[in-house]
Order: C-alpha cells, then sequence, then structure tokens
C-alpha cells in the first residue's frame, strides 16, 4: 500500500506561533538539566556513602522517581520570560545556561533560578541591541535628510539688496520654507548671536562677502553674503 493516497483527505497541521515554540523549547531544556542536576546529586550522595562505608550498595539501590518540582507559580514567570526571548536567541539561551550549569554544578533546587538569571540576562541584552539598532536608524534617517537638504546649497542664490534673502533653487522651493532673513550691515552681522559668522573672503572682482550660515529644520545651510552698502 502506498504511503501517499490521494482519495484520503490531507489534515494539515496547525501552524503554531514562534513564541509557543522558543517557550516550549526552553522550558524543554529547563527539564531536562533538571533531570541531569538530579542525577548528578544522587551520583554524589552515592559515591560519598561508598566512601564512608566503604561498600558499594549502589547497584541495589533502585533508580527513584523525580522528588523535586518548581511551583506552579514560578513555572508561569518562566514561561512568561520564555515567551519574550526572540526566536533568534534561543539557542544562545540554552548554550549559555548549559555553561552556567558547568561553571557552578548546582544544587538541584537551584537551577530553576540560575535558568530566571539567563533568561533577564538575555532580554536585557536583547533590549540594548534593539535601543543601539533604533538609534542607529534614527541617525542614518537624519543623516540622508540633511545631505538631501545640503545637495543643493552650491545653488542657492542670494538677492542682498532687498528687504530680505531672495532663496532659489532648481530643485527645491524655498518659498515653502517661510525663512525670512534681513539684511544688516557687516559689522552687525558680524556680532549677530543669530548668525555663525565664519570669515571675510574677497572673490576675483574684489567684492567682499560675508561667509555665515542659517539653520532651518535641525539642518544648517552654508552661505556666502555680499553686505550692503552703509
Amino acid at each position: 500500500m502506498s504511503w501517499f493516497s490521494w482519495n484520503e483527505p490531507y489534515y494539515r497541521s496547525p501552524r503554531r506561533e514562534p513564541t509557543e515554540v522558543v517557550t516550549d523549547t526552553l522550558m524543554l531544556e529547563l527539564s531536562w538539566q533538571m533531570k541531569e542536576a538530579e542525577r548528578l546529586q544522587r551520583e554524589r550522595d552515592n559515591e560519598y556513602r561508598r566512601l564512608k562505608s566503604g561498600v558499594d550498595y549502589s547497584w541495589l539501590v533502585s533508580t527513584p522517581r523525580s522528588s523535586f518540582d518548581i511551583s506552579q507559580g514560578e513555572r508561569l514567570g518562566l514561561e512568561d520570560l520564555c515567551s519574550k526571548v526572540p526566536a533568534s536567541y534561543c539557542g544562545s539561551v540554552i548554550q549559555r545556561f548549559r555553561q552556567v550549569l558547568m561553571e557552578n554544578e548546582p544544587e538541584l533546587q537551584e537551577v530553576s533560578g540560575l535558568f530566571r538569571s539567563v533568561l533577564l540576562e538575555t532580554l536585557e541584552r536583547v533590549h540594548e541591541e534593539q535601543e543601539a539598532q533604533r538609534l542607529t536608524h534614527q541617525w542614518n534617517n537624519r543623516c540622508s535628510i540633511s545631505l538631501s537638504l545640503m545637495s543643493f546649497k552650491s545653488r542657492v542664490r542670494i538677492n542682498p539688496f532687498g528687504s530680505t534673502l531672495g532663496l532659489k533653487s532648481n530643485s527645491y522651493e524655498f518659498s515653502q520654507m517661510h525663512v525670512t532673513h534681513k539684511v544688516v550691515p557687516l559689522h552687525l552681522a558680524q556680532q549677530s548671536k543669530y548668525t555663525d559668522y565664519h570669515g571675510i573672503t574677497r572673490n576675483s572682482t574684489g567684492t567682499t562677502r560675508l561667509q555665515c550660515c542659517f539653520k532651518f529644520e535641525q539642518v544648517f545651510f552654508y552661505i556666502y553674503i555680499q553686505p550692503s552698502p552703509w
């Protein structure tokens, strides 16, 4: 008989959420490590009795059933922490948990506490990495916006003889900025607290220009302003 029959209906198992898979995987790891810790503790006790009495009776002793289990409240708390662990960190949690157990050789009652500490440590690291990624993404967005706005700074033309500075660009409508700059004498511009003064330069025709900048939406625009005569 064929393994697959086209006449039989196909039942697809419901897809489980990643949080459920992570929680079950980590809790199974805890259960297995608790059984392993109990086995090692039993071996240590047998070895101690053998050294004390000089006779090995371990072959007469049957393996007892597990006599220790975590409380329901503690289990629910651990499951809640496990559900917050991203799926990509599940393997690192198991690896870190096993490393901690190997380094400490805990008693059976201490295993769940170490498991909780590993979960909290992992969640803290996840939070720090997510915060760093958020700040990096925010910084990259600001840089891209700043570069796009600064790309036309060399195309800005300034009319120094009007009551306002007429800003024109081929790629952007400065009229939408609603930014008005009043022309002031050179010595006042140098002393203005609103202007970042950089220095005085002279072009090939001998015209004096003031290099300064103005700020718009957290972006500094560096421009040359020819001072009006006084």
